[in-house]
């Protein structure tokens, strides 16, 4: 089905939605679905921006010949090797085996372990220049965004960012393809939390980015996913530029996990103090219902964070235990922390927040909790001391 758009004189975005894949990397929920993006340039040689994933080739490969209409495709830009990005590759050089596949030293690499040796392959190195006739390309590498060999591609003369997975989004283009011409706020919550679950382990190399492309004139940023930006570039910068940046608001993320209740009751405490004390921003969250990815995102919106744990087989509870390492391996910085626990038999979940918190290097309050099942009257204020004490350090950040 031909599915393209010219964004700009001779420029066209080519693309897919898929709503039928439940989760991204086999791990992320995808409840909106995912959208491809793909690009063709039109000049004298004729350059595609990505790949496409190999579920959507023929679409992808009938969008080209509609736009190209029998010339020669020249180059193929991969700016990133994932599969979702790379894997038609194969058939598209059946298609067009003169092809040339322009990317870095590390592209190839990785596109050999992928797919086997690849001709014609057109090694670039930072801030190289390939001219297609009117109009030309310079690469700018982005390593660790979020791939060794993550790079993005500026088309200089009409000033458009192919920014690979950076300011990209979960969701599908349900019709409009551009920032300006749906109301995207059901959407809005896939732009940070793609951020936060895909990139936002190397937050220093987004910065590293910002600042290499803080001189270049940008009219559009075509991310590899989601919408295209073009009128509120600034905006989406700038919000890189804060998540990046570990820039949270006033606020606490509650995530605990509880078999009978107790715990829960504990966080539901917790949460009511706060707000006696002047908190308002509150997310509690079900550790064992609500996907780490939710969590984690609004790890990335506010300071503070107060977990719970029930204690199961002289441990944490599995679920709560699986979120921790999920953050230990993001590695959100900047943090205020505080933890309960309860013991029930044989305790072991307030021993593992403990070390979290030594791993995470999170400030933490002095106070904290580990009762056996329903909390009396001494834990309900060891409750309060925790949210007096987190609230303090929020409150002293934060003056209204």
């Amino acid at each position: 089905m031909k599915n393209n758009i010219e964004i700009k004189p001779n420029i066209f975005w080519i693309g897919a939605n898929d709503r039928k894949k439940d989760t991204w990397e086999n791990y992320w929920p995808l409840p909106n679905g995912m959208a491809y993006n793909a690009y063709v340039i039109k000049d004298e040689k004729i350059a595609l921006v990505e790949c496409m994933d190999k579920d959507f080739y023929e679409d992808y490969i009938e969008n080209i010949k509609s736009i190209t209409k029998g010339q020669k495709v020249d180059y193929l830009v991969i700016n990133h090797v994932e599969p979702d990005h790379s894997g038609a590759i194969k058939d598209l050089i059946r298609e067009y085996p003169e092809i040339q596949i322009v990317g870095n030293k590390k592209t190839y690499k990785e596109l050999t372990q992928f797919y086997g040796e690849l001709n014609n392959f057109y090694e670039i190195k930072d801030k190289d220049i390939i001219n297609l006739g009117q109009k030309s390309l310079t690469f700018y590498m982005t390593p660790m965004l979020h791939w060794p060999e993550t790079m993005m591609t500026y088309l200089n003369e009409d000033k458009i960012l192919f920014s690979c997975d950076a300011f990209g989004s979960y969701g599908t283009n349900n019709g409009g393809i551009f920032d300006d011409q749906m109301n995207w706020d059901y959407l809005d919550v896939e732009v940070q939390r793609y951020y936060t679950n895909i990139v936002g382990k190397y937050c220093a190399n987004t910065q590293n980015a910002l600042k290499k492309l803080k001189d270049v004139e940008i009219s559009l940023i075509c991310p590899s996913h989601g919408r295209i930006w073009r009128s509120h570039i600034d905006e989406i910068i700038a919000k890189y530029d804060k998540w990046s940046s570990y820039n949270t608001d006033k606020g606490v993320v509650i995530a605990y996990s509880s078999m009978y209740g107790h715990t829960e009751q504990m966080a539901d405490i917790i949460a009511h103090f706060l707000v006696e004390y002047g908190i308002k921003n509150i997310r509690i969250y079900d550790v064992s219902k609500v996907h780490p990815s939710y969590i984690i995102n609004d790890l990335f919106n506010f300071k503070g964070a107060i977990f719970g744990s029930c204690s199961y087989n002289n441990g944490i509870f599995p679920m709560m235990g699986a979120l921790l390492e999920k953050i230990e391996n993001v590695e959100i910085k900047n943090h205020y922390f505080g933890y309960f626990a309860n013991k029930s038999w044989a305790g072991g979940a307030a021993k593992r927040l403990s070390k979290f918190q030594d791993k995470m290097k999170w400030q933490g309050v002095e106070t904290y909790c580990d009762t056996f099942g329903t909390p009396e009257s001494e834990d309900i204020e060891l409750c309060r001391k925790i949210a007096k004490e987190m609230a303090d350090k929020l409150n002293s950040d934060f003056p209204e």
